[in-house]
């Protein structure tokens, strides 16, 4: 299987207001590279000011590294090509609600995209709209309502029609299952699943979680003060941690700590 996404010594860095003659970077994000092929998942852990976050933004183009390239396909993602990287690298957020505008139809956030990066015909971008929202277990009346008429795990339903719309082939999931209770939260994971076989989409994964970590992720990086320091496939870190920092999340959420 090819490499889908390549991201090569991305670093991020933010100078620090003080005195003219005194003057101070604080290193966000150190170079970290990863490769990650079609239909995999990698997950990126680690605990709040790791730089998870950070990288994130960089990846759909909301923040410009201080250094690296990201490939696509082998083609060099440019930073201000921010049109190109939000169509074939999307993200999801925790909180749906608050990305969801409260005076659109759910047929007018869905529009917007399409709109924007398509030329398909008003009568073309609803059809592509109804069949999306089957596509993610909504039916394709519902985009008539406003998102205050859906419960939260259909609100998550919505922002991954919305995401996936385009076609993309990138999505980033930040914290995106956390807010959603057990039962709801393994209903989303099949789908995405599934979308994931029937789209060959890749997913970055940013949780705290590592019961969906384990569940849901082939790989995973873990994270600390803007550097990488354990990454390798998710049953092998789980099972044998070898960083302070990749136990202490293990401890902090009772997974038992094997080394056999």
């Amino acid at each position: 299987m090819t490499t889908l996404l390549d991201v090569k010594d991305i670093s991020k860095s933010f100078k620090l207001k003080g005195y003219w003659y005194h003057k101070q970077q604080f290193t966000a994000l150190s170079p970290i590279s990863f490769t990650i092929e079609s239909k995999k998942t990698l997950a990126i852990v680690g605990e709040a000011g790791s730089g998870k976050s950070t990288l994130a933004k960089i990846l759909v183009g909301a923040e410009t590294p201080s250094s690296g390239s990201i490939y696509l396909n082998g083609q060099r993602l440019k930073e201000q090509s921010f049109k190109q990287r939000c169509q074939y690298i999307r993200m999801i957020f925790q909180d749906s609600g608050t990305t969801l505008n409260p005076s659109l139809t759910v047929e007018e956030l869905l529009d917007e995209p399409l709109k924007i990066n398509t030329q398909f015909d008003e009568a073309q971008r609803k059809q592509l709209i109804r069949t999306t929202l089957q596509k993610v277990g909504l039916l394709g009346d519902h985009m008539n309502f406003y998102p205050h008429m859906f419960s939260g795990g259909q609100k998550q339903r919505i922002s991954l029609a919305r995401a996936i719309i385009l076609q993309p082939q990138v999505i980033i999931l930040d914290e995106a299952l956390a807010s959603l209770d057990p039962s709801l939260r393994s209903q989303m994971i099949n789908l995405l699943l599934d979308l994931q076989q029937q789209m060959g989409l890749a997913y970055i994964l940013i949780s705290h979680n590592l019961g969906t970590v384990r569940h849901f992720s082939d790989d995973v990086m873990v994270m600390s003060k803007g550097k990488v320091v354990e990454a390798g496939k998710t049953i092998d870190v789980i099972k044998h941690p070898k960083h302070k920092v990749t136990k202490k999340l293990m401890m902090s959420q009772n997974f038992q700590l094997t080394h056999k």
